[in-house]
């Protein structure tokens, strides 16, 4: 059978050698020696924005931002060497995180030039942070069956509804909330984009603690908030198209492989030099997933180098990405057996067990497997 799609290989030099040291030698300076195992293990869960300020201050956030914006007009494969770098240090990059990596190309796509000469350049700096409004109770990664609802109202907008899973809401400035603002046969159509200042009157945020009694997600209501007619972001009734676009970068990257790379690491730590044989075969089979991942993974950011649509593409690198960070915690507890008893696995366990509260998540966030695989579906024309 022909796939009719490919992943391009990731261009040649691509890797930006100097760079990357460069990163290695911020973050042992910035982080420091006692950043063990256990705070490398939330991932991209940290908030700290101290570090997101010193990030900006380094040139490496806004890095593709064209420098009008205040960016610094680098290339996606560079970013990519930054984020990845940081995702392995398991560096605490929450604060600026979607702001970085997809309101900020979003607003730069689809925003007015007051919007953006505005926001972009503070989210370089490290000073102006984003929540995700998709997500609703009772639809999930089902974004069509939205019922947040924008009416017009003189020259505004009044905006009802309920937004779920909003990861870091409570510290966020802004939202992007995808909601409908007309009537269609079509599921897909009605649907707009509005940029919501989350200091607006109306606006209720409400904790949702996670598995391991931490506050990283939210519920949003809004009760009659009233905007103004600039907080339309893009074009009425394009919402769908811009909200896929958004997905394209925020499925593609290596935070959707790297989420349980602390533990990976420890593992090996703990197995030392001379594993058994099964232990052996298991990790090599993680690593080949691993790299080949990372390649795919490349090879989109390459894509988004050149303007073209890597939809399919970070759809298939999410989903597969997915499927490793949940079996790496169930590999290692097979093959490294771990009891939270002093000694050189005690860090081990404390790692394992963060990572094991955290993996029912991975296939959560960004899409539910079924949803995705359904995209991928679509996208091959076999369904």
């Amino acid at each position: 059978m022909t796939i009719p799609f490919a992943f391009p290989a990731p261009p040649a030099g691509s890797d930006h050698s100097e760079l990357r040291a460069e990163v290695r030698a911020f973050l042992a300076e910035t982080l420091g020696p006692d950043y063990g195992a256990t705070l490398q293990a939330r991932s991209w869960n940290g908030h700290d924005p101290e570090f997101s300020r010193k990030l900006g201050a380094q040139g490496w956030l806004g890095m593709t931002f064209p420098k009008e914006y205040g960016g610094h007009g680098r290339s996606a494969l560079e970013r990519y060497v930054v984020v990845e770098e940081m995702l392995a240090a398991g560096a605490p990059v929450a604060a600026h995180w979607i702001a970085d990596r997809q309101s900020g190309p979003l607003l730069l796509h689809f925003g007015t030039e007051a919007q953006k000469h505005d926001i972009l350049p503070r989210i370089v700096a490290g000073e102006c942070y984003f929540c995700i409004g998709m997500s609703e109770a009772g639809s999930g990664s089902d974004l069509a069956a939205v019922k947040t609802r924008a009416r017009r109202d003189g020259d505004g907008w009044r905006l009802n509804g309920t937004k779920i899973w909003t990861t870091y809401a409570q510290h966020a400035n802004y939202m992007i909330v995808f909601c409908r603002t007309g009537d269609s046969e079509d599921r897909h159509g009605g649907t707009s984009q509005l940029l919501v200042d989350l200091s607006t009157p109306g606006i209720t945020i409400t904790p949702i603690l996670d598995i391991a009694g931490e506050h990283h997600m939210n519920e949003v209501q809004f009760n009659d908030v009233l905007l103004p007619e600039t907080a339309l972001l893009g074009q009425e009734g394009q919402g769908w198209s811009q909200v896929m676009g958004e997905l394209a970068f925020e499925r593609s990257g290596p935070d959707r492989f790297l989420s349980s790379y602390a533990l990976l690491n420890e593992l090996l730590r703990v197995l030392g030099n001379a594993p058994d044989q099964v232990a052996q075969r298991a990790i090599g089979r993680l690593t080949a997933h691993l790299m080949v991942l990372r390649h795919m993974s490349r090879s989109v950011a390459g894509m988004l180098e050149n303007k073209e649509n890597p939809t399919l593409q970070a759809t298939i690198v999410k989903d597969l990405g997915a499927l490793l960070e949940q079996e790496i915690p169930e590999i290692a507890r097979s093959i490294a057996p771990a009891d939270p008893v002093p000694g050189p696995q005690h860090e081990f366990a404390q790692v394992l067990a963060r990572t094991l509260m955290s993996a029912p998540s991975f296939s959560l966030r960004g899409g539910t497997r079924e949803i995705l695989r359904g995209i991928i579906a679509r996208n091959l024309g076999l369904r």
